[in-house]
């Protein structure tokens, strides 16, 4: 098999490759490479139009891409994820974070929907008052815990929160300063987002928040703490009630964990139904993934792309834009799902790899990039495949002027990264043939969200599957912390550069 894989990537680099100007001599080129995945009936159909024509993928490529997939078995490995298999091989764990919306086998989906009704009782009682006036809510937790419900929250209340959600994830004890001086601890509950209840920020964040709780004349801080948690028994040590105690299963790992108890801050803000729409919008996507075989599937064409770009073309970074302020948040978290999950040195088998795996993640926010970065996109020396997503129904009240032109600054980008300008003069010369994808949301609403961000979980589940990688575990984020904590406990030597630093600070 090994060897079969390693024959069409070397077909697939020997590929002659057209521009793109050139590839859109098809004239079908665009009805090919462009697809919506839909959701909601009738009048409510809503969707997302994915456009992948101004990549370099052509017939032949998604070819080889395609006997690439066979060859890696995509569609078992497929079969295994949604099967609650332990796909995830180094943990020896399932990863069933699709589950949580209702799709995976009928075990892992009676139990999501049990720990959702169970989460629906307690989000529908603060609501209602039963544990008193509640305006505030402090999120605390890091990483997966910490950047979904960021990104969801950010996204979705800016015209109205039910509750105002404040996420603190950083150590900094600034970013928890932050938070308490926009809340009034009187009116204000404490989330504790932590997959084993252990994790070292966190939990020196909450005891943080529970002082000032306590020093805001709380008489019993711990009863404002909802923990969120695979570990309730660790839960119930720390002194958190069982009743406000939101489990999630084991087998859904941190940067998958939005959807489950980890979405109680979303559902908090915007209300259970609201949450519900994000669910539904994700598993529309999970059921196309599912379903759909070769370049048909929409993630995983996506990955074709990625791969041709990183693998091939030597493309170290991808860059993301979202044209929609709401989106604000949307690269630093595709940051941690990505390079998280495929940045690994390492196959399945614990073999070297034998090529690039995940590209650095970045980008930033329409208009504000093009006066920034996009200078590099369009005249620098490194290729830089860039996505596009944009919403044509807009997110403000304003003169229709605003998204008007923000919608065309964003198609333009793409087209003239597509085409270029030719000049004599060097400087204002675009060579053009710079790639991008386009992602365009009829609106963007709770569904939508959930979608895009499951589109992107699934995207990167194809791109491992075709690297040969497991993108469900991260020791790489470990031994950073091993060190941290071997200083906090003393007694180990470090390199002079490290022992400098520490006796600077006063640390040693």
């Amino acid at each position: 098999m090994a060897d079969n894989v390693a024959a069409i990537w070397d077909k697939l680099k020997s590929h002659d490759d057209a521009s793109l100007t050139e590839l859109f001599a098809d004239t079908d080129r665009v009805s090919k490479l462009s697809d919506r995945i839909e959701w909601g009936e009738g009048e409510l159909t809503s969707g997302i139009l994915f456009d992948w024509s101004k990549t370099h993928l052509d017939d032949g490529l998604i070819a080889g891409f395609e006997e690439l997939a066979d060859a890696a078995d995509f569609a078992g490995k497929r079969a295994a994820l949604f099967g609650g298999e332990k796909i995830n091989s180094t943990e020896g764990r399932a990863a069933q974070h699709t589950a949580q919306r209702g799709v995976g086998t009928e075990a892992a989906v009676e139990e999501a929907m049990a720990l959702h009704a169970r989460m629906r009782m307690l989000v529908e009682a603060i609501h209602d008052g039963a544990l008193g006036e509640v305006k505030h809510l402090i999120h605390i937790g890091i990483g997966g815990s910490a950047l979904g419900p960021a990104l969801a929250v950010d996204a979705l209340t800016r015209d109205l929160a039910l509750v105002d959600v404040h996420v603190v994830s950083n150590i900094d004890g600034v970013a928890l300063e932050q938070a308490f001086a926009a809340c009034d601890p009187k009116t204000t509950m404490l989330a504790v987002a932590s997959k084993t209840f252990t994790t070292i920020e966190t939990m020196t964040n909450a005891q943080s928040a529970l002082k000032w709780l306590a020093d805001g004349g709380i008489s019993d801080p711990s009863g404002r703490v909802v923990a969120l948690t695979a570990s309730p028994e660790k839960a119930v040590e720390w002194g958190v009630d069982e009743t406000r105690i939101l489990p999630f299963s084991e087998t859904v790992g941190g940067r998958y964990s939005l959807w489950s108890s980890i979405g109680f801050p979303v559902a908090m803000a915007v209300g259970w139904d609201e949450f519900e729409q994000f669910l539904a919008g994700a598993q529309a996507v999970d059921l196309h993934f599912e379903k759909a075989n070769g370049r048909a599937n929409l993630p995983l064409r996506a990955a074709f792309a990625d791969q041709f770009y990183s693998r091939i073309k030597g493309c170290q970074t991808r860059a993301v834009f979202a044209y929609d302020e709401r989106l604000g948040l949307f690269p630093d978290y595709l940051q941690q799902l990505e390079m998280e999950s495929n940045g690994k040195s390492v196959t399945a088998q614990g073999k070297p790899v034998d090529g690039p795996t995940a590209p650095i993640t970045w980008g930033g926010v329409g208009t504000d990039a093009q006066h920034a970065v996009f200078q590099l996109l369009h005249q620098g020396t490194r290729l830089v495949p860039v996505d596009f997503i944009a919403s044509i129904a807009p997110g403000d009240d304003l003169d229709p002027a605003h998204h008007r032109i923000l919608l065309t600054n964003c198609f333009a980008q793409g087209a003239a990264l597509m085409a270029g300008k030719a000049n004599k003069d060097g400087a204002r010369n675009f060579e053009g043939n710079r790639p991008s994808a386009t992602m365009l949301c009829d609106d963007l609403d709770a569904a939508t969200l959930g979608a895009l961000i499951a589109f992107h979980e699934h995207r990167t589940f194809a791109n491992a599957v075709l690297m040969g990688i497991n993108p469900f575990d991260q020791f790489g984020v470990e031994l950073g912390k091993e060190m941290a904590k071997s200083i906090e406990a003393g007694g180990q030597e470090f390199d002079s550069s490290t022992e400098q630093l520490l006796t600077a600070a006063g640390l040693s």
